[in-house]
């Protein structure tokens, strides 16, 4: 049955593209969910540690105290937040029923849905069968999925809490290393030592950056995920990711400013220009690296 399956995708590429993209919208419906309730899921779990370890601590009651029994990404079903509404099947199909059933709006108490969950679920599936059409069937089309469905919760968390999660960071880690075990898509050696250069070159400008301001300019979160590109990309393609992630810094902190009036004392988060960067090298690194040098 496998082997008839795979002979199908290869004889007609453009099926598989189309059910990667299909799935990509699904996963990304999963992604908005990670989006909402990990950052609540790590809250709660830090109050509980805090009262665990200062049983006499008072902390001051907020929405995480209000979260049913069970809560994980899992249950309970999606809800609106304000009337309490159930989210149907029939209603969660990704971009469709956002656009033709509830037309942005929750079916009960009218209230508008953002439009960024269907802008997540669509820019998953799109990436999603971009990435089908470019590796193919093939153990780095797999990891290359894997890789996207780990970074975007990442970024729009990122943005959200100025927050990179160990339980998405260390995980991304871990599956760059396992996948160049069989040389994916560099050399083990390379994977491991890039991993250990991504966490000290931001580590380093870290605690550079504290000693001579007495400021932090960024989280551990940006030394993990960096670490975690490494592990995927080796260690040759880290001076063109921290070029990357400034480059696309500089253009949307500009555009922030000029567009939103952002205020350009506010903290920006550097996960989501890394992600990108990581995302841009893994698709594109090599022709870049190749153009540059060309031109060399």
């Amino acid at each position: 049955m496998f082997d008839q399956t795979l002979l199908a995708f290869q004889t007609y590429p453009a099926a598989y593209w189309l059910l990667v993209s299909v799935l990509g919208l699904l996963i990304g419906s999963f992604l908005n969910v990670v989006i909402h309730r990990l950052p609540l899921l790590m809250e709660r779990q830090w109050r509980n540690d805090i009262r665990e370890s200062y049983p006499k601590a008072v902390l001051p009651e907020t929405e995480i105290d209000k979260l049913p029994e069970p809560y994980n990404l899992i249950v309970p079903r999606s809800a609106c937040p304000k009337c309490g509404h159930k989210i149907t099947a029939l209603e969660n199909i990704p971009v469709v029923s956002w656009l033709l059933l509830l037309r942005g709006k929750c079916s009960q108490c009218k209230t508008p849905i953002s439009k960024r969950y269907p802008a997540i679920e669509l820019l998953t599936g799109v990436c999603s069968g971009y990435i089908a059409w470019q590796f193919g069937m093939t153990a780095e089309g797999i990891g290359a999925l894997l890789f996207l469905w780990l970074l975007i919760p990442m970024i729009f968390i990122d943005i959200d809490k100025m927050l990179l999660p160990d339980q998405l960071t260390y995980p991304m880690l871990w599956l760059g290393l396992l996948f160049n075990l069989s040389h994916t898509y560099v050399s083990l050696n390379d994977a491991v030592i890039g991993a250990v250069a991504g966490y000290l070159a931001l580590w380093s400008v870290y605690w550079g950056f504290k000693l001579l301001t007495g400021k932090e300019g960024m989280g551990y979160g940006d030394f993990k995920l960096l670490a975690a590109l490494g592990a995927w990309l080796g260690w040759q393609q880290l001076p063109l990711i921290i070029l990357l992630s400034a480059g696309v810094g500089a253009v949307l902190g500009i555009t922030m400013i000029l567009v939103q009036g952002r205020d350009k004392a506010q903290p920006i988060p550097f996960g989501p220009y890394l992600a990108i960067a990581g995302l841009i090298a893994l698709l594109w690194g090599n022709q870049i690296t190749d153009w540059y040098l060309s031109r060399l």
